[in-house]
Parts: C-alpha cells; structure tokens; sequence
C-alpha cells in the first residue's frame, strides 16, 4: 500500500519510539518533524533522517496526511485543532486532554471536518493483549464478572530530571498519567464502563527531584497521588482500580480478570509482551498467538489508524475510545471529591480485535484474516 505522510509535532523522548518504529509499518511514512524548541526538531531530524521545520511548516505541508502530536499534555487540544484546521488527521499521544470538555472539541473538530482521531495508548493492540482477548472472546472464563487494575509505585520524580507535569496541570497525578493504559485495556477485554466510584488522597505535599540537574529541588503536589475505585461496566463486570505514587513496594499483578468459568492474569498494559496465564482448574501460561508480542510497537496504533483510512474501516486506537477513558478518569476523582457514584456521560465502541498470528506491520480485522 501508498504510505500516509506523517508529521510528528513534539519531538521530547517518546518521538525517539515514534522514529524508530516507523520503518516497521509500510501503512506509514514519516516526512517531517516540529518542536517549540527548534533545536529539539533539528536533533530529532538528523538523528532519524527527517526534515526539521516549525509547526505551521509541517501543517502546510500536502504531504503530511496525519499529524502525530507528541506534545506535552497540557498541548494537546491546541495542537490538535490546528492539525484539524489544516485539513490532518490527528494521532495523539495520551491522554486525549486534560478534560472531557477539551477532549471534545477535539472530536467534535474532527467529526465536522470528517477526519480521523486517534490516541494511543495502542498498547491493547499488542500481542500480549490480543491473546487474553481472544480467550476472553472464545469464553475461556465464562462470563467475565470482576477484576483488578493495579499501578502502584513510588512517583516519577526518582527517575524523571523534569516531574513537575506529573503532581501539578493537566494531565498530572498517577490516574491521568497512567490510567490511560489500564482503563483502556479493561475497555478492549470487557466493553465500555457505565458508572464509577473512588477516593482519594496525596501521601506527601511536595517530591524531592532524585536525578539530572535539579536534584534535591522539591516539586510541589497539587493532585491526588493514590486514587482507588471500582469500575462498574455496562456488561455488569465490576473492576477495582487502584493508581498510585506513594507505594513503595507490592505484590499485586497489573491486571487481573475473573470469570464464572476461571480467570485471568494479564501482563503490564504500557507494554505490548508479557505472558498471559489462565486459570481453569490450575494456572497454565498461554501462548501468545497474535504478532506485536516481542518488543516495544509504539506506533501500531497509528499504522492501524492510517490503514482504517486507506480501507475505509474503524481504527482500533480512536478517539471515542480515548474520549472514554479519559471520561473514566475524570469522573474517578469526581466521585471521590463528591463522594458518590458518577454515571459516565460517553460510550464506545469495543475495539475490534486483531487477527491471530500474522507478522510485524500486518494489521487485519478477524473477517479479513
């Protein structure tokens, strides 16, 4: 197939992935690079071989068919719309926005023009991911009943020379940061949530920076820090979430899924590989059957994305998936600052699953297999 033209806006550490992964998937093609910080676009472009220019550059450019926004969260919107505006179909980095106010004139923009919106995370999409979906999906636990989400650590500021996005802004705190990836993966396994219910709390006021140049600086905390809840979907599954800084250590597995028939142990949803086990009398791990299990597929979503396009059929990654969990999240430390149940206000569709086996770059619906 032609490659679509893409245009990465935002060039900080997660465009290097982006770069490399490219050249993976012949349904895309990356053509130019833009950053605020000209002399991040011109490293970037050289490192990789790409032009480097200014966004309303690359924005003009009749090449570039989608517009990858790496930009920092609180960006995305702006980014977003202008990439829309210029005619682009937009793949963005997570999370969609910092609210479901902002994420919607995202897809409301894109909806009018009648053009593409995408987010990653594209996690779900790994091999990994699509095996506990096909066990799911084949009834291998019966009907899905409960699970479990855990994302429990000790705060990004013992690696990050920079965490002052994380505790404070939009897209600050653990749910905002990494929920994306948990939420989105239950959605994929069990369809979309209906209801929620949590509290919260902050462990410490301020985090000490661990490395890089400002170490030993404090960040101040302006956002819950350990969240938990329960997920109630429209299917009747209830999920316990748990996203966290303030834990040092645990035992708890990243996700989990019980069935009337057994259950589920489903590997760490930021990354595509991992092993899946299922219980039906005792654990037996499953072999992965789907491609994309092996390493790090960042960028499989925006392949996906640019041969829904190019096939005239849904993208896997979308941007009512992302509206949704994003909604999720929200509506999280709604309930615990309200202290009741919160109802969700959008739906999706459950992502339609991948084919089994195949091979990197090979992306099919299960009708086309």
């Amino acid at each position: 197939m032609t490659p679509l033209g893409i245009g990465i806006v935002g060039c900080g550490v997660i465009s290097d992935i982006y770069l490399k992964n490219a050249a993976l998937f012949p349904q895309i093609e990356v053509r130019a690079v833009a950053d605020q910080r000209p002399e991040a676009a011109r490293e970037k472009g050289e490192a990789h071989g790409v032009p480097a220019m200014g966004t309303v550059a690359l924005l003009n450019r009749d090449d570039i068919d989608i517009v990858l926004n790496l930009t920092v969260p609180a960006a995305h919107v702006e980014v977003g719309l202008a990439a829309l505006a210029s005619g682009k179909h937009v793949y963005s980095e997570k999370p969609l926005a910092g609210s479901v106010a902002e994420a919607r004139q995202l897809t409301d923009a894109a909806a009018a023009r009648g053009l593409r919106l995408g987010c990653a995370p594209d996690t779900f999409l790994g091999g990994a991911h699509q095996t506990a979906r096909a066990l799911v999906d084949a009834g291998r636990i019966g009907r899905p009943t409960a699970g479990t989400a855990t994302l429990m650590l000790a705060g990004h500021e013992r690696w990050h020379p920079n965490p002052d996005f994380y505790y404070a802004g939009a897209g600050a705190g653990p749910l905002m940061d990494m929920g994306p990836y948990y939420v989105t993966a239950m959605v994929n396994l069990l369809g979309p949530v209906s209801r929620v219910t949590a509290m919260a709390a902050s462990g410490r006021e301020t985090r000490t920076i661990a490395t890089g140049p400002r170490a030993g600086e404090e960040v101040p905390v302006e956002v819950p820090t350990h969240i938990t809840g329960v997920m109630e979907f429209a299917s009747g599954a209830l999920v316990q979430i748990v996203t966290s800084f303030d834990v040092r250590a645990h035992r708890h597995t990243p996700l989990e899924l019980y069935g009337t028939e057994g259950s589920l142990l489903i590997p760490d949803p930021n990354r595509f590989d991992g092993t899946v086990e299922l219980f039906g009398s005792d654990w037996q791990a499953q072999e992965t059957g789907h491609a994309h299990g092996d390493g790090n597929y960042r960028g499989l979503g925006l392949a996906d994305m640019a041969a829904g396009i190019a096939e005239g059929r849904p993208h896997r990654a979308s941007g009512a998936l992302a509206l949704h969990a994003l909604d999720v999240m929200e509506s999280l430390p709604a309930s615990a600052a309200s202290g009741t149940a919160v109802t969700l206000s959008t739906t999706c569709e459950r992502p339609a699953p991948l084919a089994p086996g195949g091979h990197t770059g090979r992306i099919e619906t299960m009708e086309t297999a």
